[in-house]
Order: C-alpha cells, then sequence, then structure tokens
C-alpha cells in the first residue's frame, strides 16, 4: 500500500507557483498526495473561470488529490483585501480538521509562502495524529511582511515574532533555502540544527530548453531585449529600472533597448503610469501568463533578464525562484538585490549583482553587459546554465527534500 502525504499549502495549481512540480515528484517517488490550497486567485484577484464557493471544490488533476478551502480573494491587492485573504484561509481551512482527522497520512508536508499561519491547520492534525510535520519556508515570518508593510506598532511587532516562531518551533522539521536562515532560525527559536535542512528552489523542467514563438520572435527580432519575467508588486524595486531606462534612453548611443515585462500584480498600474510619466520608450507589457512556456517563450527572445528587489533583511535568508528559472534558461542575468543572491551569481559566474539600493551600479551593469561582445554573453549564460545542472535542478534538490523528511 502506498504511504500518503498530506500537502498544505494555501497557493496550488493553477495558480503560478511551484507546488503541483513538488507534488508530482512526491508522486513519481510512490506517495499519494492530497493537498489542502485555495480556491484560486492569484494574482488577478478574482477566482479563475470555472471556479467559486461552489464549484471545483474538489478535484484530481495528473493524480493529485486537490481539496479546496475557502478564501476571500485578494481584489484589487490593496492592503485591506490582502489581509483578509491571508486570515481567511487559515480560519476557513480549519473547517477540514474533522475530515482529515478521518484520513491516514504518513507525513504532513507543508509550503509555506505568506502567510505563515496557512500552515496551522498541518501542526493541529500532526499533533492529534503523532504525524512528523515537515515545512517548507519560502516566505521568512514576519520578516517577509515588513518588505511590503512597514510596521511600528510595538505590540503588534511582538504579536507577529511570536506567532511565527511559535508555528515553526512546533514543525517538527523546517527547509530554509540558506546556510544564514538556517542558522538564525535555529538560534531564534532554538531548535536543533538538524532538524532544518538547506533545500534551494527549484524551477520547472520547462525552463530548461527554448521555447521558439514565431509572432514574439519578429516582434523583438530587432534591438537588445531586456526581460523582467515575475510579480509586479512593492517588493520589487522597479524604481532602479526606471532609473536605468532613462539614463539610457538619455545615451545618445544606445536607441535599441527593448524593456520587456512578462507578469501581473498590485504594482502594474502604477508601473505603467510611470512609464508614461517619465516618457520612457520602447515599454512593451505583455501581461500575466497562466501557463509556463508561455513565460519561456520570452526567455528565448531575451539577450539579458533582470530582477530587483527593495531592501529589507528578509532577503538575507532567501533566494527567489525567478533567479532560479532564470540561471536555467542559459541567459545572463543583471540583477539589484542584498543578500545570498550576490554569492550565487557569482559561484556560477552567470551575470552581474548590486546592491538593493545602488541605482547607478545597476545602470553600470546594463551598460556592460549591453556593450559586451554577444559571444561573452553566451558565455555566462552557458555558465550559468552548467551551474544549474551541477547544483540547482529539480530532482537534486527534490530528492533533498523527500530523503530530509524520510529520515
Amino acid at each position: 500500500m502506498k504511504k500518503r502525504i498530506l500537502f498544505i499549502c494555501q497557493h496550488y495549481y493553477p495558480e503560478p507557483f511551484k507546488m503541483h512540480d513538488i507534488s508530482k515528484f512526491f508522486i513519481d517517488n510512490g506517495y499519494d498526495i492530497d493537498v489542502i490550497c485555495g480556491i484560486p486567485n492569484y494574482p488577478q484577484g478574482k477566482f479563475y473561470k470555472g471556479y467559486s464557493i461552489f464549484r471545483k471544490r474538489k478535484e484530481k488533476y495528473e493524480d493529485v488529490n486537490i481539496f479546496r478551502v475557502f478564501e476571500i480573494p485578494r481584489g484589487k491587492n490593496t492592503n485591506f483585501n490582502i489581509f483578509m485573504n491571508f486570515i481567511s484561509f487559515p480560519i476557513f481551512s480549519l473547517f477540514k480538521l474533522p475530515f482529515l482527522l478521518l484520513r491516514k497520512y504518513d507525513k504532513i508536508f507543508m509550503v509555506q509562502l505568506s502567510p505563515v499561519y496557512m500552515s496551522i491547520l498541518g501542526i493541529i492534525i500532526g499533533k492529534i495524529k503523532g504525524i512528523e510535520t515537515t515545512m517548507w519556508i519560502q516566505d521568512f515570518w514576519p520578516e517577509s511582511l515588513f518588505s511590503v508593510l512597514k510596521i511600528k506598532n510595538k505590540i503588534l511587532l511582538k504579536i507577529l515574532y511570536f506567532s511565527s516562531n511559535f508555528i515553526y518551533k512546533h514543525t517538527d522539521k523546517l527547509v530554509m533555502f540558506t546556510e544564514y536562515g538556517k542558522e538564525t532560525l535555529s538560534k531564534r527559536i532554538n531548535k536543533n540544527i538538524d532538524n532544518i535542512e538547506i533545500v534551494h528552489q527549484s524551477c520547472e523542467k520547462i525552463y530548461e530548453e527554448p521555447i521558439f514563438d514565431e509572432k514574439i520572435n519578429n516582434k523583438f527580432s530587432k534591438g537588445f531585449n531586456i526581460l523582467y519575467a515575475g510579480a509586479i508588486n512593492p517588493t520589487q524595486n522597479f524604481e532602479v529600472l526606471l532609473h536605468t531606462a532613462k539614463k539610457l534612453q538619455e545615451d545618445d548611443n544606445i536607441n535599441d533597448i527593448n524593456w520587456i515585462i512578462v507578469g501581473g500584480g498590485m504594482s502594474k498600474d502604477w508601473l505603467q503610469d510611470r512609464v508614461k510619466e517619465m516618457q520612457l520608450n520602447n515599454f512593451y507589457f505583455e501581461g500575466f501568463f497562466m501557463d509556463t512556456k508561455d513565460v519561456v517563450k520570452y526567455y528565448t527572445v531575451a539577450d539579458v533578464l533582470v530582477s530587483f528587489w527593495v531592501y529589507t533583511e528578509v532577503y538575507k535568508y532567501t533566494i527567489p525562484a525567478r533567479v532560479m528559472s532564470y540561471i536555467a534558461s542559459g541567459k545572463p542575468l543583471v540583477l539589484s538585490m542584498t543578500g545570498e543572491v550576490k554569492n550565487l551569481v557569482e559561484d556560477a559566474k552567470c551575470g552581474f549583482v548590486s546592491e538593493s539600493d545602488n541605482y547607478e551600479e545597476f545602470y553600470k551593469n546594463i551598460k556592460k553587459i549591453y556593450n559586451m561582445p554577444k559571444e561573452d554573453r553566451e558565455k555566462l549564460g552557458k555558465n550559468g546554465r552548467d551551474y544549474h545542472f551541477n547544483y540547482l535542478e529539480r530532482n537534486i534538490n527534490f530528492d533533498k527534500l523527500l530523503k530530509f523528511m524520510e529520515k
């Protein structure tokens, strides 16, 4: 009889997260999977077509049993709507408790995005039934919250730290992205460091090979293509991009740059308005795509891939999934990010990284890679791709994760 894992995460297929890829790996390694997740609404803020409070609350997709919990959709992604979305899933997930207590599970696995409270259901079931719990921390709380909201109320800060630490402390095994994060968490909650593992985020296999799309290739066949692919929200420091675009536009020797933006989020309207206000040319907002292969088509035409973060403490603990997919694609990177990302890109020799708040250095790095011979840019991309297959590839990391859960 197959072993069964209870997999809990607020966001799951068809939302644009990698959770289904993880569950498929578990299935390929002999497990049955039950997933508890929310009704898909990220990032548009409304329930996806075909889903509602009454429709598709239970479904089976590629051998994964999916049970959907009611959640308040994010709406227009205002702070209030996001807060309501954050608290609704952990509250309504508890209504699944009687149903789940009647089912047999060998392990409980939780992928913790924001908020940390989405994991409460798994911890309760684990305690009641004596099932070992493992949590993969992808948004380290409450630091991840502070990267979006500046909270100064001392009582609220204490509550956030206490509740986050309580959840981490009462999870049997924890998974972090970096050595710094592992050591910090171990000291903060006084947990044996042997019960904390480092597993890098891994991109889906689809990022490893180019996908050619004739229409996209024709659209961007001329010029130097700079691609940003990902969420458009306050944690991304788009002022870095705007500053660089303005300076390059004022350079008489550079007039062929295409700024390609693929993605959506709460700051998209703001970004489009800023581009108009600054009278920036050659910005292409291609929209948000449900299917990952539609995103990879844009990687194929890119000359360089970019990303940028605002500076917050949380980025010392993590490396974004976007960077992992960038490296796997075999294209050079120019990033504006403080933290462990710099060490990773330097180890892989696949691009240039400046500090989050150093606009001028980001501009210089873009100009450097623009003036670089094509064969040198391709060498940077190849370095990243080789590093990916040696250290970051999906099966390597997921195998490490599964062995940690099983031991």
